[in-house]
């Protein structure tokens, strides 16, 4: 990995592992998940259409060919994604779910040897069954110190796996687009899906607290369209599963922000299962990724 797209991706983390904090705060301050996810991406949504309609910007609108694409890209790596992680967090403590979407670079490094042709070493899939064993007890220990599987703990799950399909498949469009178009593209797509919540969302955002809506527009203008642009950036420069390691200190970042601002802290499976994922990132992208002597060709 490069240095700016390590850096990039530093960034990213930091913003994003700051976020499940967030989610959490907006949850407990009064907002639904449905008016939390849809009044965060409105504004991340109308950051890109000012950033679009910005005198002297060069934006271009995507080519027929690549808007189904885009939209399925968009509905997974948004959609999917925030209401897995946002639903999740009703019931699972921000730390533990930013532990699961560690986890997210086990499935990137998947889908990279399977659709981009990167190869992995023994020790790679060594790494990756030990992966899946963190993330299982992650998963356990969600509910608490109770060694049940968590319904909250799924859905976070759920959004691990599609954010890595989302770094995996979005990549090829780099060739043609901006990370910042690419970005306004998903985030507009993504939050198509979230109108089924709109009912209601005025009347949310007057209910909820000044910590919950303070925190909603914190997500929308940084975690949601900020980060989401330096990442791409930084995938657009780099390998995605080198990337997607990043994602390793993430819960780092998680735990530290939920236990400073909520007073919240996984339990001790949890944490056990998060170290477990963790090092078996660091076997698959450290230890056991090839770089494939041809060169990638793009997903069809």
């Amino acid at each position: 990995m490069n240095k700016k797209a390590f850096f990039l991706a530093v960034f990213t983390v930091l913003v994003w592992g700051s976020g499940f904090a967030a989610i959490r705060a907006g949850l407990l301050g009064g907002y639904t998940p449905g008016h939390l996810v849809l009044t965060r991406f409105l504004i991340a949504s109308s950051v890109f259409v000012i950033y679009a309609l910005w005198p002297g910007t060069k934006f271009r609108l995507p080519a027929k060919e690549d808007i189904v694409k885009i939209l399925l890209l968009g509905w997974v790596g948004i959609s999917v994604y925030h209401l897995g992680v946002t639903y999740g967090e009703e019931t699972v403590s921000a730390g533990t779910a930013g532990m699961f979407i560690a986890s997210a670079p086990i499935f990137t490094a998947l889908i990279a040897v399977l659709v981009l042709k990167e190869r992995l070493s023994a020790f790679g899939w060594i790494g990756m069954s030990v992966g899946f064993i963190g993330v299982v007890l992650i998963t356990l220990g969600s509910e608490g110190t109770s060694f049940t599987v968590s319904k909250g703990g799924l859905l976070i799950l759920l959004a691990a796996f599609a954010t890595s399909v989302f770094f995996v498949f979005q990549k090829p469009l780099f060739a043609k687009y901006h990370p910042v178009e690419l970005t306004a593209y998903f985030t507009w797509a993504g939050t198509i899906p979230f109108f089924i919540y709109f009912p209601g969302l005025w009347e949310g955002i007057q209910g909820a607290t000044l910590e919950a809506n303070l925190s909603t527009i914190y997500m929308g203008l940084f975690p949601a369209a900020l980060a989401y642009v330096t990442w791409a950036i930084a995938l657009s420069v780099s390998e995605a599963g080198s990337v997607a390691s990043m994602l390793y200190a993430e819960p780092v970042v998680a735990i530290i922000v939920a236990w400073l601002w909520l007073k919240e802290f996984p339990s001790l499976l949890s944490m056990i299962g998060g170290v477990v994922a963790i090092s078996s990132v660091l076997i698959i992208n450290w230890v056991g990724m090839k770089q494939s002597p041809r060169v990638v060709k793009e997903v069809e």
